[in-house]
């Protein structure tokens, strides 16, 4: 049975070794390119080893995937469809920040079953938060079960990253229907940030599994609404469909009926 306690302790382990040591102390040769303006630092990489490490030996059953090994071999996104559990890590959300010396990111971990994420866990290091869910259980963060809190009537407030139906920039939208924009460059704690009620939303373009199966979860877990824009269920398989998360189903269909086309428009 999945203990989340020890969960939650690996990746806070893995932050105070890894991660925040060399947070604003990156020594050059410690830095590089995975694609253009697409960075990977030695944190990155040693913390995805070490996290591999400690859910493998609390989990043999289940294989290990991250964001860092699969950009080193892509076939390894196959475990996705299979029926083995798979950990799916993305060991620092943010990269770009930590490396400009941002204190905005994130650790990222999900467990997916049959393609669903059963399992999330999203941390903020520099700030010592946890939000963590089980299908079925609730989200937590500090021992108290969350809620959203979904009331009517305020401004929305939230994140959003792409493109609308026509091509304008999805944040120009948001802005110009009167909502607040608030866009962290990380995924994982824009997540956090909905399930603790600070954020309304979070909208982005692509669905990768590293960056959005944990905080779906989560989401759903804490009373929001998380599907793919076009209203499906959300599936760790799909990496290049639009992703919504909203606090309420209100919040939801507005956000999608303001950047989604007509044939992504479907009755959840």
């Amino acid at each position: 049975m999945l203990d989340p306690t020890s969960v939650a302790t690996f990746i806070r382990d893995t932050a105070r070794d890894v991660i925040l040591p060399r947070f604003r102390a990156l020594q050059p040769g410690e830095t590089s390119e995975k694609a253009p303006g697409d960075m990977v630092t030695i944190a990155d990489i040693e913390a995805e080893r070490q996290l591999s490490k400690s859910l493998a030996a609390a989990m043999p059953e289940a294989a290990v995937l991250g964001e860092e090994s699969v950009a080193a071999n892509p076939a390894l996104l196959d475990l996705l469809g299979g029926d083995k559990p798979v950990w799916v890590i993305d060991p620092i959300d943010g990269t770009n920040n930590f490396v400009r010396g941002d204190a905005r990111f994130a650790v990222i971990v999900a467990l997916i079953e049959r393609a669903s994420p059963v399992a999330g866990f999203l941390y903020d290091p520099l700030n010592d938060r946890m939000v963590w869910a089980l299908k079925g259980q609730g989200a937590w963060s500090g021992g108290k079960r969350l809620a959203i809190d979904a009331a009517g009537g305020k401004k929305l407030i939230g994140a959003g990253y792409g493109r609308t139906a026509d091509g304008a920039r999805v944040g120009k939208e948001i802005e110009a229907a009167g909502m607040g924009l608030r866009n962290f460059g990380s995924g994982g704690l824009e997540y956090l940030a909905l399930a603790l009620g600070e954020l309304d939303f979070s909208l982005h373009s692509r669905s990768l599994p590293w960056d959005h199966a944990a905080g779906m979860l989560i989401a759903a877990e804490a009373g929001g609404v998380a599907r793919f824009l076009d209203g499906t269920r959300y599936d760790a398989r799909l990496r290049d469909r639009k992703v919504l998360a909203a606090a309420s189903e209100t919040a939801w269909r507005r956000i999608r009926d303001l950047v989604a086309a007509p044939t992504e428009v479907s009755a959840p």
